[in-house]
Parts: C-alpha cells; sequence; structure tokens
C-alpha cells in the first residue's frame, strides 16, 4: 500500500526533454559556459538579468581566487577565506544557472555538450577551462612532486610541510633531516617568487617559535629558474629587486637551471646539480585544458585553442575560448595574450558584450587587451609594481598589490577575513592555524598502493 504523503515534486519549469540534465526550459538563447574562473565570472556577469539563458558548468561549486594559493599553502590564509560558492554568488541571477558537472566532449555538429551527469543542449558555447600543471613529460616530477593549480594543491602542500617538519624532529638521520626541512621551488615566475618568499617568512618568524627542537637555518629553500633573470615578463627593475628581496630572506635562486628528475627524495637538474628534498612545488609552466571535440589543428603550443579576433573557436560558428585556455595569435601578440586574470577577466566582459550584439546582429569591434600592468610580492613590505611607464618597488608596491588583491576576492566575508588575517599578519608576523587536517600521501605512494 503506497504512503498517503508520498507525492511527485513538481519543479517550477519544465526540462527540455533533448537534455539529460533538468534546465528551466526558456524561449531564450542558450549560453553555456564551460569553468568558473576570472573569464567565466566575468561574463556570467555582463549576461546576469539579460534577455538569454546561461548555465555555468563547473566540477567544483565554487571560484577559487588562485593568487593567493601560495598563502594557503603557507598558513597565512584559511581556505574558504578565498573560495567563493558559485550558487551564492549567482543569488538573484535569474537568467544565471548553475550545474555541477565535469565536461568531457562536445558534439558541435549539433550544439550537444556531454558532461559527466549528462547531455545539454547549447546555442552557443563558451569555454573558460584555464590550465593546469606542466610537468613537460617528466612523470617522475609529477608523482612526486606538488603543482599549484587548485585550492586542494594548496592545502597538500601545507600538510606536506607541516608533516615533514614533524618528522624532522623525530628524525636522528642528518641526511633525512635535511631532505624533509629543505624545499625547492621550481619556475621564477609571480607564483614561484611569492611562494618562495612566503616560505622565507614562515622560516624566519614561525619555525623558532613552533620547532625549538632545531635552528631556523636547518630550513633551506632554493628558487630554480631556467632563464638569467626571475619575473621575465616584468621590467627589468622589477626582476633585479625581486632577486635583492630573496636574497635578504636567504632563498638560493639558481639561474640557468631546469630540474631533469625528481624521486621524492633527491632533485637532480640538467647540469647535475644534486639537492636533497622531500618537498619539491612545481610553478615552471602550465597548459590548457579542455574537452574533446576541438580538433587538433586549432590547438597551439602549450596546448590552447587559437581564436579569432573576435574569441571564436577556428572552424566553428558558436563555440567561443576566454582566459587562460585561449590563443590569440596576431602581428602583436604572437604567441597569445598573457595567460593573467586580467587577460581573462578584460576577455569576459567583452564577449559578454558580443554576444548580446551578435543576437542582435549588430557590428561587433575585434577584441583588444589593455595593459593595466603587474605586481609581484616577496613579503610584507617587499613587492614590485609594473604600471604603464611607472615603476615602484618596496612599501608602496607591496601596499598597492595587497588593495588589488583584497577588491579583487569575491563576497564582503571574504575580504574581511582576509584583511584581518593580513592586518594581525602585519602587527604580530602570526599565520593561521597550522594545523594537519588529514594525512598527506605523494602521488607516487598512492599509486603504489593501488597497484
Amino acid at each position: 500500500m503506497k504512503d498517503s504523503h508520498t507525492h511527485k515534486k513538481i519543479l517550477p519549469s519544465a526540462c527540455k526533454v533533448t537534455d539529460d540534465i533538468c534546465l528551466p526550459d526558456s524561449d531564450l538563447p542558450r549560453v553555456v559556459i564551460i569553468g568558473g574562473g576570472f573569464g567565466g565570472l566575468a561574463l556570467v556577469e555582463k549576461l546576469k538579468h539579460k534577455e538569454v539563458q546561461v548555465v555555468l558548468f563547473d566540477k567544483n561549486n565554487f571560484h577559487q581566487f588562485q593568487p593567493l594559493f601560495y598563502q594557503v599553502a603557507t598558513s597565512a590564509l584559511e581556505p574558504d577565506s578565498i573560495v567563493f560558492p558559485f550558487r551564492k554568488q549567482f543569488s538573484g541571477y535569474k537568467n544565471v544557472i548553475f550545474r555541477l558537472a565535469e565536461v568531457e566532449e562536445i558534439q558541435p555538429s549539433s550544439n550537444i555538450l556531454i558532461t559527466s551527469r549528462g547531455k545539454v543542449h547549447y546555442d552557443y558555447l563558451v569555454l573558460a577551462t584555464g590550465t593546469t600543471t606542466n610537468f613537460f613529460g617528466m612523470d617522475s616530477v609529477a608523482q612526486n612532486s606538488l603543482g599549484m593549480k587548485d585550492i586542494r594543491d594548496s592545502l597538500n602542500i601545507r600538510h606536506m610541510m607541516l608533516q615533514n617538519l614533524e618528522q624532522a624532529a623525530i628524525t636522528c638521520d642528518d641526511d633525512e633531516r635535511d631532505a624533509l626541512t629543505n624545499f625547492v621551488i621550481v619556475g621564477g615566475g609571480p607564483a614561484g617568487v611569492e611562494m618562495a618568499g612566503a616560505l622565507a617568512e614562515f622560516r624566519k618568524y614561525i619555525l623558532p617559535k613552533d620547532y625549538p627542537e632545531y635552528p631556523a637555518s636547518i630550513m633551506n629553500i632554493y628558487l630554480i629558474e631556467a632563464i638569467d633573470e626571475l619575473l621575465s615578463t616584468m621590467s627589468d627593475k622589477a626582476s633585479s629587486k625581486t632577486l635583492k628581496y630573496l636574497k635578504g630572506l636567504n632563498v638560493k635562486v639558481l639561474f640557468n637551471e631546469s630540474v631533469s628528475d625528481y624521486d621524492g627524495s633527491e632533485v637532480t637538474t640538467k647540469s647535475g646539480k644534486k639537492i636533497l628534498a622531500k618537498n619539491l612545488i612545481w610553478t615552471a609552466g602550465v597548459k590548457g585544458q579542455f574537452p574533446k571535440g576541438v580538433d587538433e589543428k586549432h590547438v597551439v603550443k602549450g596546448n590552447r585553442i587559437k581564436t579569432d579576433p573576435y574569441l571564436k573557436v577556428e572552424g566553428f560558428k558558436n563555440v567561443f575560448a576566454i582566459g587562460d585556455i585561449a590563443a590569440l595569435i596576431s602581428e602583436e601578440t604572437p604567441k597569445g595574450h598573457p595567460q593573467v586574470a586580467q587577460v581573462a577577466i578584460q576577455q569576459g566582459k567583452y564577449l559578454g558584450e558580443s554576444l548580446l550584439k551578435l543576437m542582435k546582429n549588430k557590428h561587433i569591434e575585434p577584441f583588444y587587451y589593455k595593459d593595466k600592468g603587474s605586481l609581484a610580492t616577496v613579503g610584507k613590505r617587499k613587492a614590485v609594481a609594473d604600471l604603464g611607464k611607472f615603476r615602484f618597488t618596496g612599501y608602496f608596491a607591496w601596499l598597492l598589490w595587497s588593495v588589488v588583491h583584497l577588491i579583487s576576492i569575491s563576497g564582503f566575508r571574504n575580504k574581511l577575513m582576509v584583511g584581518f588575517n593580513w592586518a594581525v599578519s602585519y602587527f604580530t608576523y602570526e599565520k593561521s592555524n597550522r594545523l594537519i587536517i588529514r594525512n598527506f600521501k605523494p602521488k607516487s605512494l598512492i599509486n603504489h598502493t593501488k597497484n
């Protein structure tokens, strides 16, 4: 006998029968966006409350503020300070829908998207899938090191660091202790430089208090860069000043070096140098990631998708790409635009306006990127800034970096949390709770256990 209280739940609006994933039925054009990074969110903001149905797919249910991953990794911030739920972000956006799923394939001939949860139809498709860590085919490095492209990577780095420091206090083997307390960062771009500076400050201010068992000098920090300068996309002044800051923090910078192998305990460089280290953080390169369905002839160096000046993917009528995944090749940008947040944000805003014009058969101008400058920090009161013709270093550049990043974080609560943590850290040199919440295991050990 059926329960008399059982009844069928009716959704407010019916689903289209052509979709496996339930979406509100609508006569409006459907724009499907894959990826809720800086570009994807900027596009959503442009299309909200417009005569269009917007569907965002992401494998996470939150936006991540990548520029501060290194602060989570070094216990300066908690992860919930720099992530923000999509559904909270889109609250009140009646034409914006979020679905948690991983997109697997595009079928452009039928305007169908295949996801891990089923298929969905689109009128316009935007790829904003971003990048993943590029280990350049070195499997041993990929298995034993950590990248920094996801909030989980930051937490893994934090747990790895704290576990190894705890183990160093236990072991009586000098070589083992050296390996556990040595840190190698590969890549001298902003992420590598900022990570090296944060680790150096951790060593200077936190290590002596938390680990009196051994001197802070036991913790060596190496920054390996394949060319002869740091921050190669910034000015010479920014590069030389950054090097001076890092040397002042006793970071060992190795130029014209690259990693050739890493077994989890020893780093080997192409010149034959050996470094004992059980902590290797890889920031040396990224590569595009996108679902199946894009012809290889439209993919260029770095696994990026080639677009026309209007950000439309070559070979498609209604598929676009923005952000790190997009490569707009021209005389001005022979390698595509730099893979930074500002490019993604500007492309998202531009494409939002362009799609609305396209739907009304209005004229569209090609995309033009306006470079607003570059910033990087090495630690408290130590930063560099290139703003047009102006070059700043030191306290003012650090203050500018802090303000720009604080206002860019999603959500008032998150801004408040980050601002409060920074204020406490500024006056006390204290960092967030240094807790080992879960046991970290390298990928090599996990794969070995599975086998």
